[in-house]
């Protein structure tokens, strides 16, 4: 059975990768699958990959008109039925966040929202990750965008993780193809 260890590290390699991309990028949607299933049929699995329980796929068909944080996001997601040998899914997509800490005059701040969940319900983990500001890039130097800073907690965007934990609890050989 895979555990929060196993996710923590699938989400850390999901925000390497989109971090990797630059921001204001599109929504990223990423199965995870055990790697022991990818070792014998994928040729440049590399040896830290393949010592890692899970491996990212990138889901290209991810329609391109549809926005972050959107509805028809939401409504995508929850539409999903996965096949049972994926393991897990994360979702990377870009929001406006306005921390509940600062004061309410505080303009919100562009983000990266991580969520993910394993088929055990109780394995699931959401990540932000604030955008620098300009001045914070100038104050910070000039590798100031590589620095990647991540908070979390409980209870964050439980929507999201409810909709990724359908799509896993589907049967997509209930479904007819027309």
């Amino acid at each position: 059975m895979l555990n929060q260890q196993a996710l923590n590290k699938a989400m850390t390699e999901a925000v390497e990768f989109v971090h990797a991309e630059g921001w204001d990028a599109g929504p990223t949607l990423f199965a995870l699958v055990p790697t022991e299933l990818l070792v014998d049929h994928v040729d440049n699995l590399e040896d830290e990959q393949a010592s890692s329980p899970l491996t990212l796929v990138v889901q290209d068909t991810l329609p391109p008109s549809i926005l972050p944080g959107s509805a028809e996001l939401a409504e995508y997601v929850a539409r999903l039925a996965w096949p049972r040998q994926v393991e897990g899914v994360v979702l990377a997509q870009e929001i406006s966040f306005r921390d509940s800490s600062a004061p309410a005059e505080t303009e919100p701040r562009a983000a990266r929202l991580f969520s993910g969940v394993l088929r055990d319900e109780d394995v699931e983990l959401t990540l932000l990750q604030l955008r620098p500001t300009e001045e914070e890039l100038a104050e910070r130097g000039p590798f100031a965008q590589d620095d990647i800073e991540l908070r979390g907690g409980p209870d964050v965007a439980p929507h999201v993780l409810a909709a990724l934990r359908f799509g896993l609890e589907q049967d997509p050989d209930e479904f007819e193809l027309d």
